[in-house]
């Protein structure tokens, strides 16, 4: 295996285990969880819209099933978290990846700001929920999408979580990004100590999905002009978190993305976050306040 050339090849053979890949119908999650029941794994693409989900399920070969998740919803994550438990007295890989990307103003059923409560929130509660499923199992591994983003205007504002003073999308964007490093990072230290369940988080690069879709009509232009020239293809986008997710050199707290320059494109290698993301004590605050907003606390202290 090639730490510097690493591909969808090189993903180990997966047979006999439970993968969790939220939003998996459609661009990254699903080339992550087609390359995953590709390689033997037991899929369950958990996507808001399980129409698309079943369509989706139908162009991967291997075990792939589907369940109803709205990360927008409390209610909708307790619901899914409680089928998830029901089906599978085991998990090996849970993959936070769905998220929104510079959305307008707009809040989740509980309230929060649509991004920072899809990306962040969201999963938090789902992770939460489930971790007891995978704290038993040998080499299990949480794995949080994150994004380059994380370093654009980008800060937990605590003064005004859920932007209800001013609203900038790019700013609520950074925001959950950076907070799904925070909370990657501080599980890990939480997860240390019990040696057998890890966190990771990846980035894709630049990648043409469906995020793009809510580009501010200021840069529209622009990055309609420069996509094809920039960005990847979907499954390339995936393999930072395929490597994140099933590397047996993956280390906890490791972050994984493109190679190339600046980290738009390119085969996966590990990469820095920013200073900001590894601030331990904004990390437990951000924590604290996870758990208040979400009403869900984790196993493992």
């Amino acid at each position: 295996m090639s730490s510097d050339n690493w591909t969808e090849q090189d993903i180990p053979d997966q047979s006999g285990r439970v993968a969790i890949v939220t939003g998996a119908n459609t661009g990254l999650g699903f080339e992550t969880a087609r390359a995953l029941a590709a390689r033997g794994a037991k899929v369950v693409l958990a996507v808001r819209d399980t129409g698309k989900g079943e369509r989706a399920a139908v162009r991967m070969s291997g075990d792939v099933s589907v369940q109803a998740l709205d990360l927008t919803s409390l209610d909708s994550v307790r619901t899914a978290a409680a089928d998830l438990r029901a089906a599978h007295p085991r998990i090996d890989l849970l993959i936070n990846n769905a998220g929104v990307m510079y959305t307008p103003k707009r809040t989740t059923a509980d309230g929060f700001e649509l991004q920072f409560g899809t990306n962040h929130l969201g999963h938090f509660a789902l992770t939460g929920l489930l971790l007891d499923r995978l704290l038993p199992v040998p080499g299990s591994r949480v794995v949080t999408v994150s994004s380059t983003g994380h370093r654009i205007r980008a800060g937990i504002h605590f003064e005004d979580l859920q932007w209800e003073r001013s609203y900038r999308r790019t700013g609520a964007y950074g925001q959950s990004k950076l907070a799904n490093l925070m909370f990657t990072y501080a599980l890990q230290r939480r997860l240390a100590r019990h040696g057998t369940t890890s966190a990771a988080a990846a980035h894709p690069g630049l990648s043409n999905t469906e995020l793009l879709r809510n580009t501010p009509a200021a840069l529209r232009l622009p990055v309609t002009l420069l996509v094809p020239l920039l960005t990847q293809k979907p499954e390339m986008g995936a393999l930072p978190t395929l490597r994140a997710a099933t590397d047996p050199a993956t280390a906890g707290g490791d972050y994984f993305g493109p190679g190339g320059t600046g980290e738009l494109r390119g085969t996966p290698k590990r990469v820095s976050s920013s200073p900001a993301s590894h601030d331990e004590t904004v990390q437990e605050r951000l924590w604290t306040a996870s758990e208040k907003l979400t009403g869900v606390t984790f196993p493992v202290r």
